[in-house]
């Protein structure tokens, strides 16, 4: 492949990758075009991206976007998936789809095979990228940590304001109680009419 090839191809990935951090690699095996072609549009439809790409050049733009995979994934033949809003509706989607082709037809099970999941530009494995919490679970757990000892707070601030309040009412509704009886003795007695 000659300089100027190389480096157009180069510069279409590096485009095509820009702010990539959430991806999958898989590696495909055997793999007829109708399973090809079902498996990219059923992730399509999902709004995730896949690409076979060469992996000398994919592997320079990666690392050149700071994302660290490690050398042993780079061999073979690789697709590269990519989109969903996080790693862990990327690797669900990804995961559920490669599981349902295998149920459909159990010869393919070593077909598409996941080398590795990528979070944030760091390689993790796909069980640990299932269960990472989307953006929204993330903020959703801060305010809840946030929030949990702060109401603890209001709590402790209301608490004995409360209890004094009441003893003070009910102290207040016993000297009431006490007086009512007392003014009642020392009214004086109406006269008898006859």
């Amino acid at each position: 492949m000659s300089k100027i090839v190389k480096s157009m191809e180069y510069a279409a990935l590096e485009k095509t990758f820009k702010g990539v951090r959430d991806l999958i690699l898989i590696t495909p095996t055997k793999v007829d075009s109708t399973l090809d072609f079902n498996f990219r549009k059923n992730l399509r439809d999902k709004k995730i991206t896949v690409k076979m790409v060469k992996n000398t050049l994919t592997r320079k733009i990666f690392e050149a976007q700071g994302v660290k995979i490690d050398a042993k994934n780079w061999t073979g033949t690789t697709l590269v998936a990519w989109g969903a809003d996080s790693i862990k509706e990327l690797s669900k989607a990804v995961d559920g789809l490669i599981k349902e082709i295998e149920k459909k037809d159990p010869k393919s099970k070593e077909k598409l095979v996941v080398k590795t999941a990528v979070a944030d530009g760091q390689a993790v494995s796909m069980d640990l990228a299932m269960k990472m919490p989307t953006r929204l679970e993330a903020i959703g757990e801060i305010i809840g940590m946030i929030l949990g000892p702060a109401s603890s707070i209001a709590g402790a601030l209301t608490g004995p304001a409360s209890q004094v309040a009441s003893q003070i009412k009910t102290l207040a509704d016993r000297k009431e109680e006490e007086a009512a009886p007392a003014a009642a003795a020392e009214a004086p007695a109406a006269p008898a009419t006859a």
